[in-house]
């Protein structure tokens, strides 16, 4: 088995991407999985340049027994911001310009969540506002 999980795509402007994902776990939990693939965002509109990275600008979150490390990838992913388990709420980050990558060696742009202390029928809805760069 695998937990059920879900990828929403609310906006993809050129300046913003609002997406939405959901976890129903089945004990087995996530392990470094891409969820923001920069690559499938749309291109800048007036220059037809490719997403090449984001930055976090809010999360918005409801964690019901686990939590979430939100990660920029990389040969060796760095945690962006972790979020704990059985809370809701929101994290705003704008009055700081943005969380930004702070990756290293072979950092790609993309986010990926890595669940922590899953169980079965733990779950989470989380929604990142992000800020669009381009190459």
């Amino acid at each position: 088995m695998a937990d059920a999980v879900t990828t929403q795509k609310i906006q993809d402007g050129d300046r913003l991407a609002i997406l939405k994902f959901t976890n129903i776990s089945d004990g087995t939990g996530e392990s470094g999985v891409t969820k923001v693939d920069v690559s499938t965002l749309a291109p800048e509109s007036g220059t037809a340049k490719a997403c090449t990275e984001v930055k976090i600008q809010q999360i918005f979150y409801s964690l019901s027994g686990m939590g979430v490390d939100i990660l920029w990838e990389a040969t060796a992913d760095v945690i962006a911001f972790t979020v704990t388990d059985s809370s809701d709420g929101r994290f705003d980050f704008s009055e700081i310009g943005a969380l930004t990558n702070t990756a290293g060696a072979g950092k790609t742009g993309d986010v990926a969540f890595t669940t922590v202390g899953a169980t079965a029928g733990d779950r989470y809805t989380i929604i990142l506002v992000l800020e669009k760069k381009y190459s």
